[in-house]
């Protein structure tokens, strides 16, 4: 049979993904901790992680072993804390973007932190990040953009927002109530980096519909893409529930699709107290946002 300290080991490692990083934090050395991991893997009959060229990665059997291993942790730390300063609650754990922390959550946020005695950590991810935080439970709780449901996670609906313009409030296209993708036509448009989904969808809606359009700046995360927009150096396509300063405006497109938040979380694990009333809390703050967006 395992034991907790062999969990616990490969739950660092799981988050890690680096022998030397793993061994280091845990004090111990490498070998050491190969002998730890490959016992747990014997034990278990699977393997737990495979070599993907030059880095490593968890087998599914790994990420449901890591997702073991924390909850075990969680409840060997709430059972020490309650034996010895009586009950209190654990912490519950959220996983979520920078845009939607800003613009999505602080609402909830702020209902469940006035309701509830449990400690909440937040956890800044990008998108594969929040997933794999939920699937690996180091986080109860995820929220993130979805255009179709995600293997092993259970998802609600939050938000549905709609993808906007940010000008300047003097430009010509600030007059127009709604737009549409061919508006762009030679505008020079502040965009995510190359390899983000939002970048790759808009620049396929602009090709479709025959736009030549410039890119002016790359930036990552909205604010500092709304910061560029009130510098001058150009326009902005964002999420609808961006807010702007002074001097800026947005505008709806009629002919983009609209983005689709969800809270996740996974289908197999039970939930707290402490987490339901953080779902609670979210869906409740969201559902406001959600009718002024419709």
């Amino acid at each position: 049979m395992f034991t907790l300290d062999e969990l616990r080991s490969f739950v660092l490692f799981s988050e890690e993904l680096n022998f030397t990083r793993s061994a280091a934090a845990l004090n111990i050395s490498q070998p050491a901790l190969h002998t730890k991991i490959n016992k747990l893997a014997d034990t278990l009959g699977v393997p737990l992680y495979r070599r993907v060229g030059r880095r490593l990665e968890l087998t599914p059997a790994g990420v449901e072993t890591a997702r073991f291993g924390r909850e075990m942790g969680e409840r060997a730390g709430t059972f020490a804390r309650e034996i010895q300063q009586g009950p209190s609650p654990a912490a519950v754990i959220l996983a979520a973007g920078e845009g939607a922390y800003l613009y999505l959550l602080d609402d909830g946020i702020r209902r469940f932190r006035r309701r509830s005695a449990a400690p909440l950590r937040l956890l800044t991810r990008d998108w594969s990040g929040v997933v794999d935080s939920v699937r690996s439970g180091a986080a109860h709780l995820g929220v993130l953009p979805l255009d179709a449901p995600v293997d092993g996670l259970a998802r609600h609906a939050l938000a549905n927002v709609p993808q906007v313009l940010v000008a300047p409030r003097g430009h010509p296209l600030a007059r127009k109530r709604a737009l549409r993708v061919t508006d762009l036509v030679r505008q020079r448009l502040i965009v995510s980096p190359a390899d983000r989904p939002q970048r790759v969808a808009l620049g396929r809606a602009l090709q479709s519909a025959g736009v030549d359009w410039e890119p002016a700046v790359e930036a990552t995360g909205w604010p500092l893409m709304i910061h560029f927009v009130a510098l001058g150096l150009g326009l902005a396509v964002v999420n609808g529930f961006c807010r702007v300063p002074a001097g800026l405006v947005t505008r709806p497109f009629v002919d983009l699709p609209r983005i689709h938040y969800f809270l996740i979380s996974h289908a197999g694990r039970s939930e707290s107290a402490p987490v339901s009333d953080l779902r609670a809390a979210v869906l409740a703050s969201t559902r406001r946002l959600s009718k002024v967006h419709r």
